[in-house]
């Protein structure tokens, strides 16, 4: 099957009521047939739901997909994409142990790096986004994992997933790739070698900001770690947000294309904006790895980066100045969000860690919705202002 027929028509066995459409599962727990029933299925010598902290035909049907999607062998699915992210890391890492990152992350994944997972004697040494040839130089006898996102948040920056991949295959590190801003139909990380893929789900795998989640993906004797851990610290995802974003899944190839579509247009209107120092986006030639992503990405995706010339003063008057399009920390809507990370997404890093990844005073992000494009670049374009 295709991508679309897969997001579509991968569902949970219907039950004797015959819906057309997957229904909610809202139980903690699941009965047993008798006593040997439940210890042979607590026992794991049958597959089976046993409580919603473990399983739920929800969360299976949502995990299955992504699964599918990706091109991976097992999942779980998480509360949020940063419990995910955690999760991963907490179960496959121990004392002593060193990851290598490229250094464009989010901020809350940087501060897990920096102030917590160091708590445990695990420390994390990094690499500038156009630096991957240093990769090898920062491998040490403890380096277990090999960790980046592309394209970057909210850089954009767009890492070669091939070049890196066989790097982590030669000295035999674990590769996991933070694949949210691509989404599995634009991008598979597992082709290029990755281990393991995390999504935050609340981004565009949900695309309407109604629900947290995540979920992590890949090679199954990996996710069966993770499961045992996430099954005992308890960050599983609701059946409730399972089922929303197993539906959202139905609708991302064409919202995706829209949203990619949308976001080309804006990103060409604002290169030729004289107050715009530079633009940031996969597909627009201009972009210093545009071969690499037209090499492993179907589309540009929905985030894009530019720089207000003059600083701080007038980003703050161009966001003040928006009419229509957002303010907000989420990315991933169907309504277009405009984000200042120096203030927010990433404003507990140090002015210095910013400028390493190309977070200035000036930068914005802007996370395309699905609004009419001339709606939305007429929005940007008057927030400027004439001064």
């Amino acid at each position: 099957m295709n991508f679309e027929t897969k997001a579509i028509r991968l569902q949970t066995d219907r039950s004797q009521f015959q819906e057309h459409s997957t229904p909610l599962y809202l139980t903690s727990s699941f009965v047993f047939e008798d006593a040997e029933d439940m210890r042979s299925s607590f026992a794991e010598e049958k597959e089976r739901n046993l409580y919603s902290r473990f399983s739920n035909p929800n969360t299976a049907e949502f995990v299955n997909k992504i699964v599918s999607l990706e091109g991976a062998e097992a999942g779980y699915a998480f509360a949020t994409g940063m419990s995910a992210i955690f999760s991963t890391f907490a179960a496959l890492l121990s004392s002593g142990d060193h990851i290598i990152s490229c250094r464009s992350v989010f901020g809350s994944t940087h501060s897990l790096f920096t102030k917590y997972l160091p708590k445990w004697n695990i420390s994390t040494s990094y690499f500038n986004a156009d630096e991957t040839n240093l990769i090898e130089s920062l491998i040490t006898d403890h380096t277990k994992i090999l960790y980046v996102e592309t394209p970057t948040n909210p850089g954009v920056d767009v890492l070669d997933l091939e070049i890196i991949g066989s790097i982590a295959k030669k000295y035999n590190l674990l590769f996991i790739v933070d694949n949210c801003f691509a989404t599995p139909y634009l991008q598979n990380p597992i082709q290029y070698g990755a281990d393991l893929v995390v999504h935050s789900a609340t981004k565009l795998i949900d695309g309407q900001g109604r629900v947290l989640g995540g979920v992590t993906v890949g090679k199954k004797e990996l996710i069966r770690e993770i499961y045992l851990f996430s099954r005992n610290t308890g960050p599983a995802m609701s059946p409730f947000n399972a089922w929303i974003l197993s539906k959202s899944l139905e609708t991302l190839s064409v919202r995706v294309e829209k949203h990619c579509e949308n976001a080309l247009n804006l990103a060409h209107s604002l290169e030729n904006n004289e107050k715009v120092n530079f633009v940031k986006y996969p597909f627009l030639k201009s972009h210093p790895n545009y071969e690499i992503a037209k090499k492993q990405m179907k589309l540009g995706g929905n985030i894009l980066v530019f720089e207000v010339k003059g600083g701080i003063k007038y980003a703050q008057k161009f966001l003040n100045n928006l009419k229509m399009c957002s303010l907000s920390a989420n990315l991933g809507d169907t309504r277009t969000i405009v984000t200042h990370p120096a203030s927010s997404t990433h404003s507990k890093l140090s002015i210095e860690d910013l400028l390493k990844v190309g977070i200035t005073e000036g930068l914005i992000r802007v996370s395309v919705g699905l609004e009419n494009s001339d709606d939305i670049i007429y929005d940007l374009t008057q927030a400027f202002g004439d001064e």
